[in-house]
């Protein structure tokens, strides 16, 4: 456990040595409770909890904002018996002003022990985003001849993810998408294409008392030409049932977190975060809903409580 500790701190090191202001959006959608949604970034998360598990979550960002993003994604994975391998999917829909995305991606992991208790994950995923932007109805001072629409634009991707886990901690590293796809162009110049994005993630939970326990956790966001982004969380767990925290965004924005484990197979989680950027004075915030679930399928115990 203390190798353990060593390795989240000295990963923490590494991203705040890393914070380093460039210039340009971010493209994938972005989540307050990324602990428990993993699978959008890492293909290698699939099979860990050791049972088929599935999540819904929605988010709807910048409330009252006119033409402010939405996600809401579907993920499912489970271990596959008698082997190594694990298998996963994705389904994500995303609306940012005119632009919208449908993703289905499908995670396959092969997975090792490191340890009595620790496992190494290499996880692939491949799959399809349907991009489309109705440009032509953003409200400009004078007609632009460039701003066509973008229909049913196929968008086909692949990626990989490392992740190492045992019951109390994990560390993970992914590029989810690695083809930087053009999605407009004029003919001579691409106006806008996907670039490549990284993520760095690690967890890890303490004990307090009997009752009680800590989690702090992180997740650095890199792509090419855009800020690097960190969330740092801390969530605290009462008697194995009842989660509550906060997160920051590094220089972006902040918020608070509640989870209830309602049994051993069924929780529930809420997030509200707001910008600290000149945007907050003109929303009400981002609110976020996630509903997770243990399929139980032989007799036994699920894994419980769920910590990551």
């Amino acid at each position: 456990m203390r190798g353990a500790r060593q390795i989240f701190l000295a990963v923490i090191a590494l991203i705040m040595l890393g914070l380093a202001p460039t210039a340009k959006a971010q493209q994938d959608p972005m989540y307050s409770q990324y602990m428990f949604n993993t699978l959008a970034f890492n293909p290698a998360y699939a099979g860990s909890a050791e049972v088929f598990s599935a999540m819904a979550l929605s988010r709807h960002q910048w409330v009252g904002f006119t033409g402010a993003p939405s996600t809401q994604t579907l993920a499912v994975n489970s271990p596959l018996p008698g082997n190594n391998l694990a298998l996963g999917g994705n389904l994500i829909h995303d609306v940012a002003g005119p632009a919208k995305q449908n993703s289905v991606f499908l995670d396959v992991a092969y997975r090792i022990r490191t340890g009595a208790d620790t496992r190494l994950s290499f996880g692939l995923s491949g799959g399809i985003n349907f991009f489309q932007a109705d440009l032509a109805s953003l409200s400009t001072v004078e007609a632009d001849p460039h701003n066509g629409n973008i229909g049913g634009k196929v968008l086909p991707n692949f990626g990989f993810g490392l992740y190492w886990h045992a019951p109390r901690y994990y560390v993970g590293i992914s590029a989810p998408k690695l083809l930087e796809n053009k999605i407009g162009d004029d003919g001579t110049v691409v106006t806008s294409q996907e670039f490549r994005h990284y993520f760095l993630m690690a967890g890890y939970v303490i004990d307090i008392n009997m009752d009680f326990k800590f989690k702090p956790s992180i997740m650095l966001r890199a792509v090419e030409g855009a800020p690097l982004s960190l969330d740092v969380n801390a969530n605290f767990l009462l008697r194995d049932r009842v989660w509550f925290g906060a997160m920051y965004r590094y220089g972006n924005g902040f918020g608070v977190m509640a989870q209830y484990q309602v049994n051993e197979q069924l929780r529930l989680g809420y997030a509200f975060d707001m910008t600290t950027t000149k945007l907050g004075a003109y929303n009400a915030g981002t609110h976020e809903i996630m509903i997770g679930y243990d399929f139980k399928f032989t007799k036994g115990r699920t894994i419980s409580p769920r910590y990551f």
